[in-house]
């Protein structure tokens, strides 16, 4: 019997050193966003238990919930196959995930042809980012 390899993430597998990385609901299964994670913000993660991801739009990193108050309490974590993308499977504190208001970053809903928006924000994001 062959022993199963220690899988970890690979950040040498894109030029930025990222990989994508899902925050899922790990109660309901929700998909509540995308971000991305480089080697700084897996080992922030790791020891915190808390999710931190690396801001592309403002290069640094990113501790969800440190403005917000909105923390994603890390519950499992899942690395594919190819160490190139990861699950956290996460509880959301405070509910919001998204920097909209909304409880998931996916919103915006495509059928028939169109886009639709199919839900409101929980709170004003004004309001959210005065925490």
């Amino acid at each position: 019997m062959s022993k199963i390899p220690d899988i970890i993430p690979d950040f040498s597998k894109s030029e930025e050193g990222l990989i994508p990385a899902v925050a899922q609901d790990a109660a309901t299964g929700d998909i509540l966003m995308l971000a991305y994670v480089n080697q700084a913000a897996w080992d922030e993660t790791l020891k915190s238990g808390r999710a931190c991801y690396w801001s592309r739009s403002r290069s640094k990193l990113w501790k969800k919930g440190e403005e917000s108050g909105n923390w994603q309490e890390i519950k499992e974590i899942l690395v594919d196959c190819d160490g190139d993308s990861i699950i956290y499977k996460i509880e959301q504190i405070g509910g919001i995930a998204c920097h909209t208001g909304r409880r998931s970053c996916f919103y915006n809903k495509y059928e028939d042809g169109g886009f639709s928006v199919n839900s409101k924000p929980l709170i004003d994001p004004d309001e959210l980012y005065k925490k």
